[in-house]
């Protein structure tokens, strides 16, 4: 029986296989052995000399060998002064295309109450040299994102990228001054994408928020002449061994998905499927036209340090919406809130086509304090619409869209 390259099954199948090809391709260990071993150890670190920044510390992990070299990853490292004894939540940040480790970002989480710790996964120091940030000659390979799979997996940028990751969360599970079951991840655009990766490699974070970036890329993406160029078995290749959809079904954590209607990478539909996978609970803020960027854009949406504190610090939690399918030309949700609800909306579009081009509009909904629902009659002309609430804190939580 011949098994059509679309279906669920081969989709599982090539999943299944994926951390066997991660781990054999460094090592000729059983599965999972090498992964303890070698990511999941803390790591041996040293200083990094000429390098400062207010409230950090600049640090040199150990990478993963390219081509039988060894190299290392560049890193920021910050955390709240604190009594001793004290121990504090901490977050791994995964910075996004044409970023590197920033220091900025550190600072943020600090004066937030977290340790914090910022790689630049591409081989980058964070020294500016006009367009890019320089190299490290002892540096991992450079962000290719969508490179062709022809070579071992160990080799490609992707294997050395979640090896930082992970080990990243290794050194600051050996910190004193933190709490190792109250560390999350959080990564802009690529580094979004890498946040999936890494949630379904490693179940010990006790959250997760991509930003921006999700799975089935090579099914709509940006990068789609990328794949077009790959071609069909190469892409095969490629989304087995490193697209968020054979990851994410394996992650367990809490998820906070933070994007906007006209995401210009990451498109709607794939983020859609994406949050669908996962096991644990999901939050989604999608709001229209957000911005795609690091700093101001994809560093600060207070739905963030909301949905991180509600984790780790016993804090409010964003709404929880339970959406009901539309029916008779309404759409509604029911709520949890900790806070009142200042804002309902029904977010819209007319149009068809690609996502980033859509024109998006609002449109009021009703909020029923009493029955905790909020319901808004769906336009006939509508091809995709969802439900947004605003809370007193000016937070933002929404259902999943519906098209037709």
């Amino acid at each position: 029986m011949r098994i059509p390259a679309t279906s669920p099954l081969l989709h599982g199948a090539r999943c299944a296989v994926i951390l066997l090809t991660m781990l054999r391709a460094a090592a000729a260990t059983p599965p999972g052995l090498a992964l303890e071993a070698r990511f999941l150890a803390t790591p041996q670190v040293s200083d990094a000399p000429g390098f400062a920044a207010e409230g950090c510390r600049a640090l040199f992990l150990p990478g993963e060998p390219t081509h039988g070299a060894p190299t290392r990853v560049f890193a920021w490292y910050g955390a709240p002064r604190v009594a001793p004894g004290v121990k504090v939540p901490a977050v791994v940040l995964l910075h996004g295309g044409g970023g590197t480790a920033f220091d900025a970002w550190v600072r943020l989480w600090v004066g937030r109450g977290y340790a914090a710790i910022a790689i630049d996964h591409c081989g980058q120091l964070p020294i500016r040299e006009q367009d890019h940030w320089q190299r490290d000659p002892q540096g991992g390979p450079p962000g290719d994102w969508v490179a062709p799979p022809d070579g071992p997996a160990n080799e490609e940028w992707q294997y050395h990228a979640l090896a930082g990751a992970l080990r990243a969360h290794a050194l600051l599970r050996s910190f004193p001054e933190v709490d190792a079951a109250r560390i999350g991840v959080i990564g802009i655009s690529w580094g979004g994408y890498l946040t999936c990766l890494v949630a379904g490699l490693d179940q010990r974070f006790r959250f997760a928020v991509p930003v921006y970036g999700c799975g089935f890329l090579a099914d709509d993406s940006v990068w789609l002449p990328e794949f077009a160029r790959l071609g069909a078995e190469r892409s095969a290749t490629w989304t087995a061994r490193w697209d968020p959809s054979c990851y994410l079904p394996a992650a367990t954590m809490p998820m906070l998905w933070v994007t906007g209607t006209n995401d210009p990478a990451f498109p709607m539909d794939s983020l859609r499927r994406s949050y669908r996978l996962p096991s644990g609970p999901r939050t989604i803020c999608l709001r229209l036209r957000m911005p795609h960027g690091h700093g101001g854009a994809g560093e600060n949406p207070e739905e963030i340090h909301a949905f991180a504190d509600a984790m780790v610090k016993q804090g409010v939690p964003l709404v929880r919406l339970t959406a009901h399918p539309t029916a008779h030309g309404v759409a509604s949700a029911d709520y949890t809130a900790g806070v009142a609800l200042t804002l309902a909306e029904l977010c819209v579009t007319n149009d068809a086509g690609p996502w980033k081009e859509r024109a998006w509009t609002t449109l009021p909904a009703t909020i029923d304090a009493q029955a905790r629902t909020i319901s808004a009659p769906v336009p006939e002309q509508a091809t995709t619409w969802y439900l947004n609430v605003t809370d007193a804190r000016g937070l933002v939580t929404s259902t999943e869209h519906e098209s037709r």
